[in-house]
């Protein structure tokens, strides 16, 4: 049976958690040091979910991971451009699962008008045990170039990682474009 994609909701915090938190504790992929804790992760589900997606993909009843989307910066003008993000359960990894979540998300934020993505990938300037150039490759397989990078903008464990800076054109730039909906009023996945 292949996973379903659809919203998820404050209920999935800890399932989704767990997911993440092996990134906070093992890898470099996330600048976090700290767990969040299931209180702080269920109010940035819930917070998220006010205006932007926040997807997971579930099979047999079991979480397998998560994409979501963000402002990309708190000024109106930016308000057609979006941040994205996405964590896989590592035996989840390799499937085409991450594809499907980011289409899935890439679909509602089409749908909300959002024309301009964006995704944050640390880098390392040679893979090691904690990053590899595994997220800047997914990202540029589903067809996001790389805009920029941020030299040794980031220790963890240690080390000094870089931060590649991707984007994606969804739409087409239009004089007066119509604002971008909220999240809630886009059909979603179900």
């Amino acid at each position: 049976m292949e996973p379903v994609i659809r919203t998820a909701a404050a209920e999935d915090a800890a399932a989704l958690l767990n997911i993440y938190a092996w990134y906070v504790e093992h890898t470099a992929i996330t600048f976090e040091y700290t767990v969040p804790s299931p209180a702080e992760f269920r109010r940035r589900i819930s917070r998220t979910l006010e205006a932007y997606p926040w997807l997971c993909a579930e099979q047999d009843g079991k979480l397998l991971g998560y994409a979501y989307a963000g402002p990309f910066a708190e000024r109106a003008a930016y308000g057609w451009a979006a941040e994205v993000s996405i964590y896989l359960a590592r035996e989840a990894r390799g499937q085409g699962l991450g594809r499907r979540l980011y289409e899935a998300l890439e679909a509602c934020l089409k749908a909300m008008g959002v024309l301009n993505l964006y995704a944050k990938a640390a880098y390392p300037q040679a893979d090691d045990e904690y990053l590899t150039r595994n997220s800047v490759e997914f990202h540029r397989h589903l067809g996001y170039r790389t805009a920029g990078e941020y030299i040794a903008c980031g220790c963890k464990f240690g080390r000094w990682y870089n931060l590649a800076c991707m984007e994606k054109c969804i739409g087409a730039h239009r004089e007066n474009p119509a604002p971008v909906r909220p999240y809630s009023e886009v059909k979603r996945p179900e």
